[in-house]
């Protein structure tokens, strides 16, 4: 299957088979409002990066549920306030129950934000980085991403390009949402 063919099972249909509830409400709030829509902000950008970081091995709602503690956790998802963690923010954030507590992982942010700071030097911002490189396949986006950041295997970089408008296949082209997206002209588009 190429980048460009939508997925058999969407995330569409995993909103439309959801019992309703807590799980459902998170969720469907997540797929009609964020998830396919381009982020035009380096912090909300690295903001989920960090939530597919922190996903890894976990299931999304876990994330959802969590998405305001790491917010806060994470100062705002201020990239430069990342980029100057000290081991004494990583002892914090090991302690704060409200978010992933992974060593790994934190680390991987603190890292990752540093290298978002180099970025924004060379290209004037994380997402003219993104831009610049666009497009490309989700294998090829996999090697560049790996090459820069850590903790960046090909199901969190494909899951970060989907939801931020990247790469097209965030939702059914059947689904009212993505005529939405369709409206703020997502990359894949180009």
């Amino acid at each position: 299957m190429s980048d460009n063919q939508p997925i058999v099972f969407s995330y569409c249909d995993y909103i439309e088979n959801l019992q309703d509830g807590e799980v459902k409400e998170l969720n469907k709030k997540y797929h009609d409002t964020q998830y396919g829509f381009p982020i035009h902000n380096d912090n909300e950008l690295f903001g989920r990066l960090i939530l597919e970081i922190n996903q890894a091995g976990l299931s999304w709602i876990t994330m959802l549920k969590k998405q305001d503690n790491f917010r806060k956790a994470f100062d705002n998802f201020d990239i430069q306030k990342i980029a100057t963690y000290s081991e004494k923010d990583v002892e914090r954030l090991l302690q704060d129950s409200g978010i992933i507590r992974n060593k790994l992982k934190i680390n991987a942010v603190i890292y990752n934000a540093k290298v978002v700071l180099e970025l924004q030097k060379q290209y004037g911002s994380f997402e003219n980085w993104l831009d610049a490189n666009h497009p490309l396949s989700k294998q090829e986006w996999a090697k560049l991403f790996k090459k820069h950041f850590k903790f960046v295997g090909g199901e969190i970089v494909g899951e970060f390009l989907l939801s931020t408008g990247y790469l097209k296949g965030a939702h059914k082209e059947d689904c009212p949402i993505f005529a939405k997206i369709l409206e703020t002209n997502p990359k894949w588009k180009d």
